[in-house]
């Protein structure tokens, strides 16, 4: 099962959300249903490979429809900007200095988002939430498994 987070989302990462259920609900579970239906009506079910394989795909479509209801269900959109925008909060892009000087940017944003593109973090890793309420030229220490790496917040931003 998929493990749930914290229930911020923005809105660009519920719709795609919306768009996935929508997919699965209205396109893909007919889809796998009917080709269920016409492997069963083939007969002998036991050896039937596009039976077995049908009937677990199934199951794997409802509790991923399953668990977006639910998480959807309970979802806080954060659509507005902070009224500080001088604090790192969710969605805020965030440019990080490293101890070598380099410079890394990320996006804070909820756990059901990470995938969407890269440079996003989630407010439950480390990092997130080590970023939370910092302030610009703010240090902070996250452990590693390679050991502590010490940043500096060099820059916020805040879509429009």
């Amino acid at each position: 099962m998929q493990k749930a987070g914290s229930k911020f989302i923005t809105p660009s990462g519920e719709a795609r959300l919306r768009a996935e259920l929508d997919e699965l609900w209205r396109i893909e579970r007919p889809r796998v249903t009917r080709a269920v239906a016409e492997a069963a009506a083939m007969g002998d079910r036991s050896e039937n490979a596009e039976y077995i394989y049908g009937k677990r795909r199934l199951r794997e479509i409802d509790a991923r429809v399953r668990f977006l209801r639910e998480r959807l269900t309970g979802m806080v959109v954060v659509r507005e900007r902070p009224s500080d925008v001088g604090r790192v909060y969710f969605g805020a892009w965030v440019s990080l200095e490293r101890d070598d000087g380099s410079v890394a940017r990320y996006r804070i944003v909820g756990p059901d988002e990470l995938d969407a593109a890269p440079g996003y973090i989630s407010m439950d890793s480390p990092l997130g939430r080590a970023l939370l309420n910092k302030r610009l030229d703010a240090e902070i220490e996250v452990q590693t498994p390679d050991g502590a790496c010490t940043y500096i917040v060099v820059g916020i931003e805040y879509e429009a």
